[in-house]
């Protein structure tokens, strides 16, 4: 038995040993066929492409999986385009949500996230807290935990609240300060794998308000923040508010002038306190209830959208929810697109050699070479000659690329971005010495970079130059408004653009013919010194428009180009047409809001040609000199000595005098008009200016100016097809503004009870009624509808509002609708009336809160330059032009009005200010009442002004009439303070 077992064991060897022996050839003769059976990549997609059609069919998969390479890719249920996976960015399953961003990098985030719970009693709820933070992932790897009512005090060590991983920095209750001994405290847990580098700014008790500031420097940042400077704050419910937030605003404005880059969040229990009140650029994240069906719990941070909260159970018996705060901030660099602008390259002896050549070209011959048979014609002589200047400029200059990042510092030169590499590259290499010294010359370099800059801007401000200054300010600041350009930029939508902006071209019937010439007609004549004089004041910044003919070289070159110009002009003027290279228009749209979704959300931009621009200036001084001052006293845009103040005071004063009497009340009546520019008729224009006394050879060249215009839209290089317009007046040219207002200048109330405000194109109807009769308002608005539909002017219906002013307690009753063209009118409380808010009681918080706000949200540029630690002089300067010109806006119209509280708002930010600077600041009170005397006076040396009737010289010949007034409304109004304050002047 033993041998037979032997035997077969010796045979299974030996079976063995073959098929090993199998393997091995096998294995050898696979590798030398795999050598001639190999195919790239580029092989391979030429073997799929060159497939029959019936390859899939063949191969019987299943109809699931089954695609032919050049089918297109399924969709989804819902109508959405699959994508292969090839197309695939990154793998899937791998989400790019900010839940998913929070668990793959629960520590690299944008900002913090943060979990805030009013605990009441953290020393109870600390076994629940660790348990929540052992079982979810969420609370684990939380950045910052805030708690409110902790209810700690000296007798608790920090080991008591301990949590691992986490940095403890708490703020007690105090007696002496809050004049109680229980309740109230803050703590905040900052988790160490966030930040390490943490540390207590201040901290606050009294009975108002108990707070715990706390500044955090974490291992990553966006590279707009310097810094994250967390406030947890509680308000007990029986506090001050007003003084609560006092104190609050205090200390955040504080830390907002030391660090205007950091990014701020104030979290905590806030009562029925609201820090919008007193910050009004902090937006408020917690939407959902947090106790009942009140929301007590606030977060506040410096960033509109930063924020997504989450509620939470309640941490023990705590009567709060708790919430947890997602962060979805976008850092800068990822919001806005690097913008990419071509500039010209001037050398230094560019003007020269521009001078030089013009001086030496004979203009003369341009003008042979467009005469035939004694005629000169405009549009040969004009384009050729404008085409030389474009040709000679791009011969001497150059073109270049610059691309600007969103996050770019100006103070960034080339020796910091070498520093900047050198210490990356140590870092990368290993060597801890190496990367010391290296951060060390960075840190230095980027000091000495910010020092060279700064004494750059102040030089500009010793040189008089304030542009150069401002650009400066601008670039250290980011103060600047954003360029954006519509995300379509195909010649189609192009197309559709101007065709949209060219819709009223179609309504119109009537044919433009021009006027009879008598024999004895004399057309304007332009001097060379006058036209030179107009070049020269021409900006040297100035956009290029459609003949590429920058303003630096019509400036450079004044005396040069003047001869030939005056020339144009005069040749223009005596054969009454406008050259159609002058004429010629490109659009830029630019949207009005950050997603457009319609060709409506596009406002159009028009560049015309700069000489065509001076152009205007010389014809528009002659038709000034040739209308009477008292054309259209209540127009108040586009003359002299009048402005949006003159109009809503104007406005106002009649609305309050009329309220005086009893039993009245006002009727105001927005009005707005779609595309009012673009649906002027040019023939119904020219017959108006004849009847104010033009003269026909200056008729027929506006007749020409107006017609047969070229017009294109512009979208960095690609440009739509041409259309010629010949209605409307070209938005953008010089003329446009004082054409349209000669246009509407017959555009009068018919009855004495009614007046009509006019500034550009924003009209208003005023309508004084009195025992309820309105026969008269009502009127006056069909005759408006009626003019406009002679003139061809389409009133918006649905953007007109009308505001009712009644002060009336008995027989007040309720006011009808008001209608137009069958259309109802919608009633409004308050309206933004050319830049002010006027509501119904005529009180004024909700311009005065639109104004702090606003303030508010440029001291942070102001904190900026501080930081900078450029001159008082120059931080003041910037106040002046960007912090109190929002202040005073309009300012002797409505701050007489003012409550104390808002009086006191207003000052607060000029206090604000003044910490800042450093200088003292002139008061509001002060500034107000400069203002109103110096607009008394101006409107007292002119006659023509339509409030010239209110002063009234007494017999004495010293003083004027005060105004009657018998309420406060109108006593502290603007006229009558006026009146009062020439009166007082001792000047």
């Amino acid at each position: 038995m033993a041998a037979r077992a032997h035997r077969e064991a010796q045979g299974l060897s030996r079976i063995c040993n073959f098929a090993v022996f199998l393997l091995l050839i096998s294995g050898l003769f696979v590798q030398n066929s795999s050598a001639y059976t190999s195919y790239t990549r580029r092989e391979l997609s030429d073997i799929g492409l060159r497939l029959p059609d019936n390859f899939m069919d063949n191969l019987h998969l299943l109809p699931e999986i089954t695609r032919a390479p050049e089918a297109a890719h399924s969709t989804r249920p819902g109508g959405s385009a699959r994508r292969r996976r090839r197309d695939r960015k990154q793998r899937r399953g791998k989400r790019g949500g900010v839940k998913a961003k929070l668990k793959l990098t629960p520590h690299r985030l944008s900002l913090l996230s943060i979990f805030l719970a009013n605990v009441r009693s953290l020393v109870n709820k600390m076994e629940e807290i660790r348990l929540s933070i052992t079982h979810s992932m969420k609370l684990r790897n939380c950045n910052v935990m805030i708690f409110t009512e902790t209810w700690l005090h000296s007798g608790i060590p920090d080991s008591a609240i301990q949590l691992a991983g986490r940095h403890t920095l708490r703020a007690d209750r105090t007696l002496d300060g809050s004049g109680k001994t229980r309740g109230g405290g803050l703590c905040i847990y900052v988790n160490k794998a966030w930040c390490t580098n943490s540390v207590i700014v201040e901290s606050h008790c009294s009975a108002n308000l108990e707070f715990l500031m706390v500044k955090c420097r974490p291992f990553y940042l966006p590279r707009e923040f310097t810094s994250t400077i967390i406030t947890a704050a509680y308000i007990p419910p029986d506090a001050d508010a007003k003084l609560a937030m006092k104190e609050l605003y205090a200390a955040i404005s504080k830390q907002q002038t030391v660090h205007p880059e950091a990014a701020f969040i104030a979290a905590g229990d806030f009562n029925h306190s609201n820090l919008k009140a007193v910050l009004p650029k902090f937006h408020q994240h917690v939407s959902c209830h947090t106790r009942g069906n009140k929301t007590l719990d606030h977060v506040y941070t410096n960033m509109a959208g930063a924020y997504v909260a989450t509620p939470l159970p309640h941490l023990g018996q705590s009567d709060h929810l708790s919430l947890f705060l997602t962060p979805k901030y976008a850092p800068l660099i990822n919001r806005v697109k690097p913008s990419v602008r071509t500039i010209k390259v001037w050398p230094a002896d560019a003007d020269i050699t521009l001078q030089e050549r013009f001086l030496h070209t004979d203009w003369s011959s341009f003008a042979s070479q467009a005469t035939s048979d004694s005629h000169i014609d405009i549009d040969c002589y004009t384009s050729s000659v404008l085409d030389y200047i474009s040709s000679t400029t791009n011969g001497v200059t150059t073109q270049k690329q610059i691309i600007t990042y969103p996050n770019q510092k100006p103070w960034m030169n080339k020796e910091v971005r070498l520093l900047l590499k050198a210490r990356t590259t140590a870092f990368r290499s290993g060597d801890a010495q190496a990367y010391s010294t290296s951060r060390a010359n960075l840190k230095r370099g980027i000091k000495e970079a910010k020092h060279c800059y700064k004494l750059k801007i102040e030089e500009h401000f010793s040189n008089s130059d304030p542009r150069r200054m401002w650009q400066g300010i601008q670039a250290i600041s980011d103060y600047k408004p954003s360029h954006s350009t519509p995300a379509a930029t195909d010649v189609l939508f192009l197309n559709e653009l101007n065709d949209f902006y060219a819709r009223f071209e179609r309504d119109n019937k009537e044919t433009a013919t021009k006027l009879k010439l008598s024999a004895d007609h004399s057309p304007i004549k332009l001097s060379s010194t006058d036209v030179c004089n107009a070049l020269s004041r021409i900006s040297a910044h100035k956009a290029a428009g459609p003949d590429n003919i920058p303003g630096r070289v019509l400036r450079a070159c004044a005396e040069q180009l003047a001869g030939v110009f005056t020339d144009i002009f005069n040749l223009s003027l005596a054969q009454a047409a406008v050259p159609t290279c002058f004429k010629c228009t490109s659009i830029v749209p630019v949207p009005k809001h950050s997603n457009p979704t319609c060709l409506n959300d596009y406002r159009p931009v028009a560049l015309t040609p700069i000489v065509m621009k001076c152009f205007e200036r010389l014809v528009l001084a002659h038709l000034k000199d040739s209308l009477p001052t008292t054309f259209d006293s209540h127009q108040f845009a586009y003359r002299s000595n009048r402005s949006t103040e003159d109009a809503v005071s104007m406005a106002l004063h009649s609305v309050l005098t009329h309220l005086d009497n009893k039993n009245t009340y006002a009727r105001m009546l927005f009005v707005d008009f779609s595309s009012a520019f673009n649906t002027i008729i040019p023939s119904k224009l020219i017959c108006k200016l004849l009847d104010l006394g033009i003269n026909t050879s200056t008729c027929n060249w506006v007749m020409d100016f107006l017609t047969k215009r070229p017009q294109q839209v512009r979208s960095g290089s690609i440009c739509s097809n041409t259309i010629t317009l010949n209605t409307g007046v070209p938005q953008g040219c010089v003329l446009s503004p004082f054409l349209y207002s000669l246009f509407t200048s017959d555009c009068r109330p018919v009855n004495g009870s009614n007046s009509i405000i006019k500034f550009a194109d924003d009209t208003t109807v005023i309508g004084l009624i009195t025992n309820n009769d309105e026969t008269a308002y009502r009127e006056e608005i069909q005759h408006l509808a009626t003019w406009c539909n002679n003139n061809n002017l389409l009133l918006n219906t649905s953007k007109t509002k009308e505001l009712i002013v009644d002060f009336r307690k008995e027989g007040r009753g309720t006011h009808d609708t008001t209608h137009i063209n069958g259309m109802a009118v919608e009633r409004v409380s308050s309206f933004k009336f050319l830049g002010i808010h006027i509501s119904a009681d005529l009180s004024w918080n909700i311009n005065t809160s639109s104004l702090v706000k606003k303030a508010h949200q440029r001291l942070f540029f102001l904190r900026t330059l501080k930081k900078n630690q450029l001159s008082s002089d120059i931080l003041v300067n910037f106040y002046r032009c960007a912090v109190e010109s929002i202040l005073t806006s309009c300012v002797t119209v409505w701050y007489g009005s003012c409550s104390a509280a808002e009086r006191k708002a207003l000052q607060r930010v000029v206090k604000t200010a003044q910490r800042i600077t450093g200088t003292p600041l002139p008061a509001m009170e002060d500034i107000q009442k400069k203002r109103c005397l110096r607009r008394a006076r101006s409107i007292l040396k002119d006659s023509s002004h339509p409030a010239h009737r209110l002063f009234t010289l007494l017999p004495s010949g010293r003083r004027y009439r005060c105004l009657r007034t018998r309420t406060s409304r109108l006593k502290n109004s603007f006229f009558p303070r006026a009146v009062s304050l020439v009166n007082s002047d001792t000047h």
